[in-house]
């Protein structure tokens, strides 16, 4: 039960950690080589490639963001994107709270350019669809004092909440055209590209390069997130080799509970010998007695594991800090070959555990044993 639990605690983050991360960012990166110009064209040629569902343009740099009605700034991320485009590869549109993804623009004479933030970042700056914020990114602008950040006034047009810590209070959109501006950049850093099956996204993004025949240069959302999913792998088999420690130690336990029956029992297989019963009958009946213990334990705890699981994931019973974890909840996900390979490996042990005391029980001398009954 322990076993599972554990195993359940870890395959859960590592699941929720990767479908939030691919529902904020996409499954393959493609830079251009020498730069990109007319993103159009890129992305037209993007998604011609197999298995690719959707593609679209994105730059970012870093700002600090400030508003009217709190004190202090807040450190951003601010990704321009093409709101046409970027809900065929990204969660942003269907993750609004308030606003829409298409209420980006590029702003106007009467109207200030838009920006979309996550609601972590909306409260820590307290403000609201249709409100003023104001932003400062690192290129620097000429002055009569010298090379100077030059603030930005923006109007938040939507708030969005993705799940994940990092982009909820992290990140800000903004129309491409604006960023660009913004940016000093003649066109987008980079095209993200969403695939039909994220599984399949490094041998995708290694086609995308070798079909462009250099054009391309690619990555995958493996290699942006390998040491945390490597971390986490680590983790996973360090928890199933502490908590392992358990079952050997119910196997002990086993061990423990058959010596005893057998001294127990030793005028009764005294009788059983002399009454011509073999030594390997003697033997099969404590290793069936062990098995049979292994068997109803293993039996009552994996049936408990997996019911605890599913209460802790129906009625998310298990919060963790957001701010470190970037989720708020730990579901507990029960895979079959792991549950398989639990229940396996504890009658494996029950049954070694059974071997010493069946065998001593088996070469028992029956005269010995008789000699002062």
């Amino acid at each position: 039960m322990a076993l599972i639990v554990a195993l359940a605690l870890m395959t859960g983050l590592q699941g929720e950690l990767r479908d939030r991360i691919l529902g904020s960012m996409a499954h393959v990166y493609v830079w251009r080589v020498g730069g990109i110009t007319d993103y159009r064209a890129d992305v037209a040629q993007v998604e011609k490639f197999s298995g690719v569902v959707g593609a679209a343009p994105a730059l970012e740099d870093q700002g600090l963001l400030t508003s009217d009605s709190s004190d202090t700034p807040a450190y951003i991320s601010v990704k321009g994107v093409d709101p046409a485009l970027e809900g065929h590869v990204t969660e942003v549109a269907g993750a609004m709270i308030s606003g829409k993804l298409s209420d980006l623009h590029d702003g106007s004479e009467t109207e200030s350019p838009g920006i979309l933030i996550g609601k972590t970042l909306a409260q820590k700056l307290r403000v609201k669809v249709g409100d003023t914020v104001h932003l400062i990114t690192t290129r620097l602008t000429l002055t009569p004092g010298g090379a100077l950040p030059r603030p930005r006034t923006l109007r938040v047009a939507g708030i969005y909440s993705l799940g994940l810590y990092e982009f909820d209070a992290e990140y800000g959109f903004v129309d491409i055209q604006f960023a660009e501006r913004l940016m000093g950049k003649t066109g987008p850093d980079r095209i993200q590209v969403k695939v039909a099956d994220r599984g399949r996204a490094p041998e995708i993004a290694a086609a995308i390069k070798q079909q462009s025949h250099g054009d391309y240069e690619t990555s995958d959302w493996t290699q942006e997130n390998r040491q945390l999913f490597s971390a986490l792998g680590m983790e996973k088999m360090g928890m199933s080799i502490a908590v392992g420690l358990i079952v050997i130690v119910g196997a002990l336990n086993i061990i423990a509970s058959l010596i005893l029956l057998v001294m127990e029992k030793t005028r009764d297989i005294a009788i059983l010998k002399t009454m011509g019963t073999a030594s390997r009958v003697v033997m099969r009946i404590f290793m069936l007695q062990g098995l049979l213990i292994g068997l109803i334990g293993t039996a009552i705890g994996a049936v408990s594991a997996v019911v605890l699981c599913w209460v802790l994931t129906t009625y998310r019973l298990v919060h963790i800090p957001q701010d470190i974890y970037q989720v708020s909840y730990i579901p507990f996900i029960v895979l079959p070959r792991d549950f398989v390979v639990v229940v396996a490996a504890s009658l494996l042990i029950t049954f070694l555990a059974t071997l010493y005391p069946s065998r001593q029980a088996a070469r028992l001398d029956p005269v010995q044993a008789l000699r002062f009954e």
